[in-house]
């Protein structure tokens, strides 16, 4: 029995050139991870007035940086150090909701708050400080207890360099 694949228009392809770059981008990389070779995560490009766009190669997803104020930007956006504090932060809850999710734990609706403070001489982060207000059903000391553990073990916790403080703090609503 002969197999029948439908090609689009050239009109249609136009239209829907993203999504069907999305789709063979996600084929691609399904295929690369299946025969673990080593794709991109995302590629970066300069936009000049010290901007850049990140396009995740997965999704497809873009974010925009932009220098702060006090190094020559207009803070437009997030600037790559904004990013290393929220990456951190989105790490925990992530695992902290992996985890939650195990033992049927509803985190929807904690909120972090993430602040960020800079050394000089070098310039470079010099302490995250993150509090959480987590909104759950009654959670045990216990399992507060865990799901804290897990989120100061997250992998991008541990892959900031041990010079930049991590504060966490923790309130249950």
């Amino acid at each position: 029995m002969a197999s029948f694949c439908a090609i689009p228009s050239k009109q249609k392809l136009k239209k829907n050139r993203n999504k069907y770059r999305r789709i063979l981008t996600n084929t691609l990389l399904i295929l690369n991870f299946k025969n673990n070779q080593k794709m991109n995560t995302s590629e970066l490009e300069y936009q000049g007035e010290l901007r850049t766009i990140a396009t995740h190669v997965f999704s497809g997803t873009s974010i925009f940086t932009d220098a702060p104020l006090d190094n020559h930007g207009k803070a437009q956006s997030f600037s790559p150090t904004d990013l290393l504090a929220t990456a951190l932060a989105s790490c925990m809850i992530t695992v902290m909701g992996i985890e939650a999710n195990k033992h049927n734990i509803d985190l929807t609706g904690t909120k972090l708050f993430v602040q960020k403070q800079m050394a000089i001489n070098p310039r470079r982060v010099s302490k995250v400080i993150i509090h959480f207000d987590i909104k759950s059903s009654v959670i045990s000391e216990k399992e507060k207890s865990m799901l804290e553990d897990i989120a100061l073990n997250c992998p991008v916790a541990k892959s900031i360099n041990t010079e930049i403080k991590q504060e966490i703090t923790f309130s249950y609503l």
